[in-house]
Parts: C-alpha cells; sequence; structure tokens
C-alpha cells in the first residue's frame, strides 16, 4: 500500500510542477505549485520525516506562495507581456532538453540502480553522527554548522529576488501636470 502512495504523491507532485510550467495563467500555475508542495510533503510523511513535511507545508505551500501570489497580483502579467515560443526560445528549449537528457543518462550511467537494496544500519556511523537524526535540534545544528554557506546563498538569492520583485512591479511616475510631455 506504500508503495501505491509513493508512486500516486510522485506523480502528482510531478504532473503539478509540469502544470506550473505549462500553464499559461500566472494563479494556476501557482496553485498547481502548491499542489506540488503538498505532494512532496506527502512524500516526507511516507518516508518518516514528518518534521521535514511540515515544514514543507508551512514554509512553502505557506510563506512561499503567499509571497508569489502577492508577486503575481503586483505585476502585470496581461496577454502582451508574453513572450511568444520561437526562434531563441525555441531553441533554448530543446538545448536545455538536450542537456537535461544527457545529465540523467549519465546520472544512470554512473550510478546504477542495484537489483538489491542494502540494509540501513540501525545506528549511524561515528563520523557522521547527524546521519539519522530526525529532531529539530539536529537539523538546526547541522543548517547552522555545516551547511551554512548553503543556507546564506539561499538567503541572498531570495533577497536578490525580492528586491527585483519591487523593481519590476514600481510603475513609472506620471508627468507633473504643468511640464509639457514628451
Amino acid at each position: 500500500m506504500a508503495a501505491f502512495f509513493f508512486y500516486f504523491f510522485s506523480a502528482l507532485s510531478i504532473l503539478a510542477a509540469l502544470f506550473v510550467v505549462l500553464n499559461r495563467e500566472a494563479v494556476n500555475s501557482a496553485m498547481c505549485m502548491i499542489v506540488s508542495f503538498v505532494g512532496v510533503a506527502a512524500l516526507f510523511v511516507l518516508l518518516e520525516a514528518y518534521f521535514l513535511a511540515v515544514l514543507q507545508v508551512l514554509v512553502y505551500a505557506g510563506a512561499v506562495m503567499v509571497l508569489f501570489l502577492f508577486i503575481i497580483m503586483l505585476l502585470d502579467t496581461r496577454e502582451r507581456n508574453r513572450p511568444r515560443l520561437g526562434g531563441f526560445n525555441l531553441f533554448a528549449g530543446v538545448v536545455s532538453l538536450i542537456l537535461l537528457a544527457a545529465g540523467a543518462a549519465w546520472l544512470a550511467h554512473q550510478f546504477p540502480l542495484s537489483v538489491a537494496p542494502q540494509a540501513a544500519p540501525l545506528m549511524p556511523p561515528d563520523d557522521n553522527p547527524l546521519a539519522y537524526a530526525t529532531s529539530a535540534k539536529a537539523f538546526g545544528y547541522g543548517l547552522f554548522t555545516r551547511y551554512m554557506l548553503p543556507f546564506q546563498v539561499t538567503g541572498f538569492l531570495l533577497l536578490i529576488a525580492m528586491v527585483g520583485v519591487i523593481v519590476l512591479s514600481k510603475r513609472p511616475a506620471a508627468p507633473p501636470a504643468n511640464e509639457p510631455q514628451r
């Protein structure tokens, strides 16, 4: 039964992610992204990573999606601003698909699937005591010691995205009434 739920939530997450990319309406894409995030949270529950599942729902499906919806409401998403598929966009899409297929083939060649999965040891190895930790304290310790640089880079990228949204949503000021228009 667990395998059925795994495949169901995996397919749900992947299909919702595809609809995020392929949907023409920004609000519908955001709603599909919420479905994808909830599907990933369900996969965390199946993996018995309840802390990560709750964080996925609270942080991504909650706070980040509210931020995205506000951004969508601030930006002008009319039909005239949409790029047409053709020329360079089509070429970039084809090149991206070829690179994705080549990367997947390389990964499949480098890390072939084993026929019989090996059982994980009951105790974590001595060199990595955080290997099987599931408490918030262990996640925090790992986040602020070993993964401090990726954490800071992620925060910086979110800051850049926020500044970009503010710049994009700012409309040009109308000229004063007493000045001649150009």
